[in-house]
This record gives C-alpha cells, structure tokens and sequence, in this order.
C-alpha cells in the first residue's frame, strides 16, 4: 500500500471541497457549511490549473506501488478530472445562467434537509450562504458571454429564478422554529431574493442576444464517453446501439399491448393510460409511497439484496425551486461522510402557480400504472438502496465522487430485475416498464444527435413526445435538460446494458445463478461505489 498515494488524494480531496464547499456540505462535511463557492472567472481559471496539477501528479505514481484498490481511485481519480477538462474548452461558466443559480439554492436547501447540525448553526450557515448569493449571481451577470449562451439555457434560468426568489424570500425562513432564526432568514432571504430578481430581469433583458450553440460536438462527446466513462465507443456507436435498442423494446412492448388490449401499439395504449392517475399532486405523493413500500417488501421477501441496518427513504414532493426544470422524479441520498441512512425521493410537483391544464399533464406523466417502476428505479433497489450501501465503503474517493453511467444504469437494471424476478405482475405495470426503457433508447439518439448538432431542439421535441410517450411540456424539459448536461441522458441504458454484462460474466465464473448469488453480485457491486462499469467489475473481480 501507497502512504504517500493516501496523503496525495487526502489533499486533493480537501482542496476540491474548498473549492466545491456546497457539495462538502451535501456529502456531511459541516466544516465548509459557511462557505459559498467563488464562480469568478479567476477562479475558473484557478481550477483549470489545478485539474492539470492534480492529473500530472496521479499519472506519477508508480504502478506497482498501489493496491489494486488505490489503483481503481486513481483511475477514477483521473477520469473524474479529465471528464472536466474534455469540457473545459467550451467555458460553461460563460453560457450556463443557471450554474449561478444553483449553489446557493442547493446549498442551502441540503443543510435543512439533513439537519446535522443544531438549528441555530444551520441559521448560521444558512444566512451565510443567502449572503453568497448575490456574489454568486454579480458573477453571473460580468462572466456570461450572449454570443456563447444558448437560448434555452436563458428559457430554463428565466423559469428557476423565478422559484428560486419566492424559496429565498418564503420557504426559507420557515425552515427555522424559533423567531429569531425566521427573523435573520426572511432579512437575508430578502436580500437574496432582491438579487435573483435582478438576476432574472437581466436575463430577460438579454435573452434575446442569446444566440450560443449549445452542441458540445462529437470530438468532445466520444472523448467523454472514452476518457470519463471508460467505454469503448464514441457518439456515433452509441447512437446506433440506442436505435437498435429502442426497436427490440419497441417490438416487446407491442406485444404486451398485444396481450392487454388487443392493439399491439404501446404508445397508444400508454396515452390511454396515461389518463389514469392521481386527482392531484398529493395524491400522486401517496401512490408512490406505497409502491416505494411494496417494492421494498419484495426485495425483503425475495431476499434479492442485504439492507444496511436503519436505512429508510422518504416521499417527499420536490423542492420549489427545482419543479420549473425538472418534471420528472428525483433522488437526494443521505450524506456520504455522516451517520444519515434516510434518503429523500421527491416527486415531481408541478412549478408554483401552474394553470390546470398544466398540472393535469404533469399528473399525465406520472400516472398509475407507470408509478411502480419509478419506485424501483428512485428507492427500492434503485437510487436509495444503492447509495446507502455505498456509504459503508472505506474509499473517500469513492464516497465524494460517482458518475451517473453507473448510478442511472443501476437504477434502470434495478427496473430491469424486477422485472425479471417477478415484481410487476400486472401487465400494465409491465408495460410501463418497458416504456421506460423505450425512454432511455430514445434519449441516447436524442442526447447525441442534439450534440453531433443533427437534431434541433424542435427536433428533439417531436422525437420524444412520438417515440418516448411523453406529454410536451416533459417533453420540453426533458429536452432542454439533454442541451445543458451533454452524455448524462446516454448513461441509463448505456450503463444497464453494461451492467448486465458484468453479472452475466460474474455469475458464469461463480458457477451459479441463484438467489443468493444474485444477492451477492448486488450486495458487491453496489458496494463499490458508482465507479465507471469497467472500475466497477475491476472491483469485485
């Protein structure tokens, strides 16, 4: 074992949560919840030096001096830090308004979910952070270049400020139970809030100037996927693989439709379906609840994979300023480095005042049947189940960072094993869950057409909403989500589909395929962290 390999990625580690202090905080470091992260452009550059100091000194180390677990972090290590350098040449601080948005809102909103600190110091922290963000957004408005902003990153902004200033001024001093704490939340919310305003004036002063590509383009794609991700493939690959996948699904879906109502048209069948579903958002909260119960149960009863002791996950609708840009559901784990076991899975609430007709097509895209599936892929075995166990490994690397080729991949084989042993025994649910594979082949040809710049983003939109079922405004903020964070929406299928192939090889070299292996190849691999699949068979070979 490397002892100077261990100091070298402490003080590395220690360096990036300075840097980062919002996502210290999210990980249960409480010694940088004071802090606001620096989004100025010398700070920028700063980092730029330092993800080449960083990488130069991992490629140093000698090979035969590390464990063959220290030699997975350094990998991952390296390709976390090359992930951000493939992109640094396309200055996102210079075209994403939202990033100026997000640490603050997010900073703040984690310190009050988790609660790991006595109240009147969350105040503390909390005030500080309300404090950042006017810094925060000055920096927006001196650093974003409108020949370089695409419009929709300005569309999407416009819509998360304005959440963003009714959490700050409202929602934030309700946090607090004693009226002092109100007092200094509602003063500095205030003064956020009187910024974000600003914010979101300026942005809708310019949008119109707003003439940037947001394609990042298939040099820089296949590189992430290669460098980052550890794949063997590039965009155009990946493309294909997406298509020849969605035609498979598309040909077992039909012939579950086939056997519900004669119609052998999946899509059509899920609009009708899709009419069925809660009578408001609280009742949809309600019915993912209970399948999140259900699907927990038959983990249980099955005995499909080991429960870490005191894990719970809560139902919870989305937090405010979330809901105008994401309309799907989502996942927040407990803290990394904290003794926290309760994970949170929010449900996607419709935006603030959202007209009727609105909200019935966001309930539209949560209906019934489709809920049981999104349960497996946020709680049960999916997001939360993996998280919790990947807190117990000893790997700080490990526990800071993941990459979402095998958290989203994860979450769809969760679906995908269900599926397989037994848990949507309705054919209706059994549909859906086909469906929302159907969804992740069509994001990987949307996700790289849109950045090999071959598919607009009206393009975009229409293939979604006729290949993947989806209502237009999900549709919408599905798409415009795919522009802003180029790769993530290839990795749910791309990372089940490797995934697979690490059990099938797994399971052939224990010479079973039981339960109880299953359990074991599960317990194992999420065990490992959320490394890129080939560090991740690496680790439980």
């Amino acid at each position: 074992m490397s002892s100077a390999f261990d100091a070298f990625t402490d003080r590395l580690l220690g360096e990036h949560y300075a840097e980062y202090p919002e996502l210290a905080s999210s990980l249960g470091l409480t010694a940088f919840d004071e802090r606001s992260v620096d989004l100025s452009a010398e700070a920028e550059g700063r980092r730029s030096a330092w993800r080449a100091t960083s990488l130069a000194g991992l490629r140093a180390f000698d090979e035969a001096t590390l464990t063959p677990d220290q030699r997975i972090d350094r990998d991952f290590l390296v390709a976390i830090l090359r992930g951000a350098q493939i992109l640094e040449p396309h200055a996102m601080w210079k075209r994403q308004p939202a990033d100026y948005l997000g640490p603050g809102l997010n900073g703040i909103f984690t310190l009050f979910l988790h609660r790991l600190r006595p109240e009147t110091e969350l105040v503390d922290a909390a005030v500080a952070r309300l404090e950042g963000i006017p810094r925060h957004l000055a920096a927006g408005t001196a650093n974003l270049e409108w020949s370089l902003v695409p419009a929709i990153y300005v569309e999407r902004a416009i819509g998360q400020a304005k959440a963003a200033e009714r959490y700050v001024r409202t929602l934030v001093p309700e946090e607090a139970k004693d009226a002092p704490g109100r007092t200094r939340l509602a003063a500095a919310g205030a003064k956020a809030g009187d910024a974000i305003a600003r914010f979101g004036a300026f942005l809708t002063e310019n949008r119109g100037r707003a003439s940037g590509a947001y394609a990042i383009g298939e040099a820089a794609y296949s590189a992430l996927l290669k460098e980052k991700e550890l794949l063997p493939y590039g965009a155009r690959e990946l493309r294909e693989r997406g298509r020849e996948q969605y035609d498979l699904l598309v040909a077992e879906a039909n012939r579950i439709a086939t056997e519900i109502d004669g119609s052998g048209d999946w899509a059509a069948l899920c609009e009708k379906l899709n009419r069925v579903h809660a009578a408001d958002p609280e009742g949809m909260r309600r019915e993912y609840e209970e399948w999140t119960e259900r699907a927990r149960a038959f983990l249980k009863a099955k005995g499909l994979v080991s429960f870490p002791t005191g894990e719970r996950c809560l139902v919870e609708p989305s937090p405010h300023f979330q809901r105008p840009v994401l309309a799907v559901a989502s996942y927040n784990r407990p803290p990394a480095f904290s003794d926290s076991m309760t994970g949170h899975f929010f449900v996607p609430f419709p935006p603030d005042g959202e007209s009727a007709s609105e909200i019935a097509k966001r309930l539209e895209g949560n209906s019934s049947a489709n809920i049981p599936t999104t349960a497996v892929h946020e709680a049960y075995p999916g997001h939360h189940w993996h998280l919790v166990v990947a807190k117990a490994n000893p790997s700080k690397v490990r526990r800071t960072f993941s990459t979402p080729y095998f958290h989203e991949g994860w979450a769809l084989y969760a679906e995908r094993m269900m599926r397989e042993q037994g848990f949507f025994t309705d054919p209706k649910h059994l549909l859906y869950q086909y469906e929302a594979t159907i969804f992740r082949a069509a994001r990987i040809v949307v996700d790289t057409s849109l950045h090999l710049s071959e598919m607009t983003f009206d393009e975009a939109m229409a293939h979604m909403q006729a290949k993947a079922n989806l209502p237009p405004p999900i549709a919408r903020g599905e798409v415009g989500r795919y522009c802003a964070w180029p790769t993530q929406a290839s990795s749910y299928l791309t990372g089940m589909l490797e995934i697979v192939g690490i059990r099938t090889r797994w399971l052939a070299r224990k010479g079973r395929n039981d339960i109880a292996a299953l359990r074991e190849f599960h317990d194992a691999l999420c065990g490992s962290g959320g490394l890129p699949t080939a560090l991740a068979e690496r680790a439980i070979s």
